[in-house]
């Protein structure tokens, strides 16, 4: 899966559900109570953000895109500050109905030593007549909307869902649902429905292999006229379920797993936001779970960036895709310093690679976060060496390059010496092997540092041509 995601800033996501405060106290536990056998904690730090539905709104503009959340509060402090928080956010605009008999939906979390010990849960319900407040304001809001977000918590705000989705695809807006309800007669034409397993499995029945995912989830749809199904699987992954087509079973891609609070929002946000961009149904999907990979080890409800994804699209690549052209190598820069790496570039032939290349390279990778290699294509080495060289083409040479553990990404250049490319690169130190004096080096005034670093003794590739040829004449 190559660099390919959108561009996400002509996005505009509708969200209607579930609005909740998440509120987090954090502190340290020392002792155990006198009272009881329960932990004290020390409350030292309070964080308050949106839930449920605001937290999908903010992982759609934490992409750059533009969201619009519809959900209904209580007339009290906890509405006025969900209300606050997310008016800071200058991409989400919000539509909260106040409700002058109900609560507004808080969930409490205290936790201690990187874990939740406890939730607290301040709900009273919605009920037929407060959802259906929301329908008037979600029609008129349709028109500035690409897809629709239907986020459902099971705390009544979409009671009237059918109502919502058929609003939504009498104005070819397609729905993406995040369920509760195990009666998916309520997602009848639904686009997309993302549910858990547990979720999956209280709808079809217990499944025990991706076979019984494939046909029970084709059933379903069948009988919903849902399009499709992203069901969510934890540590083995997502299963991309179409009609009639073979399912995708697409692999987990978190590293460590430490709060998985809030990953069925990023999910369903970043699938949404990537079909409203333009990417396939199966790209959006793949996009969705590396998302989700990455939010699941963090502490409390979390959302991704744009430069967090396109790392994780090229963590996925093999080493012959660490070989790139000098446009991706720019924007595989640009986010790396973006998490505030160090860039290391280094230039040669690498004709024939040897123990003394090596060496150098892995020196020149620990004065930094990410090792460039600017390769000369084969013209420049004919040009600087002859025309019995390079013994090895280019796209060899690279591939080798690219393999090597130390590097992290390898691009080519045809002119005689890569200061142009260096410039545009401007790396905060440059490396170069062998026995050069600083201002010699070419690009060196457009690098933070230059360095120069020395061969092994007695390796080049000149001696190792050299060794060949006389063994050869000497046959």
């Amino acid at each position: 899966m190559k660099l390919q995601l959108p561009d996400y800033s002509q996005v505009t996501v509708l969200v209607a559900g579930d609005t909740m405060l998440d509120r987090y106290w954090t502190g340290s536990t020392q002792r155990i109570s006198p009272e009881a056998p329960v932990p004290v904690v020390k409350v030292d730090t309070r964080d308050e953000r949106p839930g449920g539905a605001g937290n999908v709104a903010l992982n759609i503009t934490s992409l750059g895109a533009r969201a619009m959340v519809i959900g209904l509060t209580g007339d009290d402090e906890a509405g006025t500050l969900l209300a606050a928080k997310l008016g800071e956010q200058r991409n989400i605009t919000s539509h909260l109905h106040k409700l002058h008999d109900k609560p507004t939906i808080t969930k409490l979390r205290v936790l201690s030593r990187h874990q939740q010990l406890l939730r607290l849960d301040f709900e009273q319900g919605f009920d037929a007549a407060d959802s259906q407040l929301l329908l008037s304001p979600f029609s008129e809001l349709l028109a500035q909307a690409q897809v629709v977000i239907l986020s459902d918590y099971g705390k009544g705000t979409l009671i009237h869902a059918p109502a919502f989705i058929q609003q939504a695809l009498a104005h070819k807006v397609p729905v993406l649902i995040d369920p509760k309800n195990p009666d998916f007669s309520h997602y009848r034409g639904a686009t997309l429905v993302t549910p858990n397993m547990m979720e999956f499995q209280a709808a079809v029945g217990t499944c025990n292999s991706e076979q019984d995912i494939a046909t029970r989830g084709e059933n379903l749809m069948a009988q919903h006229g849902i399009e499709a199904l992203l069901v969510t699987r934890s540590e083995q992954g997502m299963s991309l379920l179409r009609h009639q087509q073979a399912p995708l079973h697409i692999p987990a891609q978190a590293r460590d797993v430490f709060d998985v609070t809030g990953a069925g929002d990023t999910v369903i946000a970043v699938l949404a936001t990537s079909l409203a961009a333009g990417l396939p149904l199966e790209q959006a999907a793949q996009t969705a779970n590396l998302a989700a990979g990455i939010v699941v080890g963090r502490l409390g409800a979390a959302s991704v960036s744009v430069p967090e994804l396109r790392r994780a699209f090229h963590d996925l690549h093999s080493a012959e895709q660490n070989v790139v052209d000098e446009n991706e190598l720019m924007v595989l820069i640009e986010d790396a310093r973006a998490h505030g790496e160090t860039i290391v570039m280094t230039n040669g032939c690498f004709d024939i690679l040897h123990a003394g290349h090596v060496s150098y390279l892995e020196q020149a990778a620990k004065l930094g976060d990410r090792l460039i290699i600017a390769v000369n294509d084969d013209a420049s080495i004919g040009r600087l060496k002859g025309p019995n060289r390079p013994i090895v083409p280019l796209a060899e040479r690279m591939k080798v390059l690219a393999g090597l553990e130390a590097v992290d990404w390898v691009v080519a250049f045809s002119e005689d010496t890569p200061e142009r490319l260096i410039c545009a690169v401007q790396p905060e130190i440059l490396v170069k092997g062998g026995d050069y004096q600083v201002e010699t080096i070419a690009g060196n005034q457009c690098a933070g540092d230059t360095r120069v670093l020395h061969y092994l003794p007695g390796l080049s590739t000149s001696d190792i041509i050299d060794k060949i040829t006389r063994k050869t004449n000497q046959q």
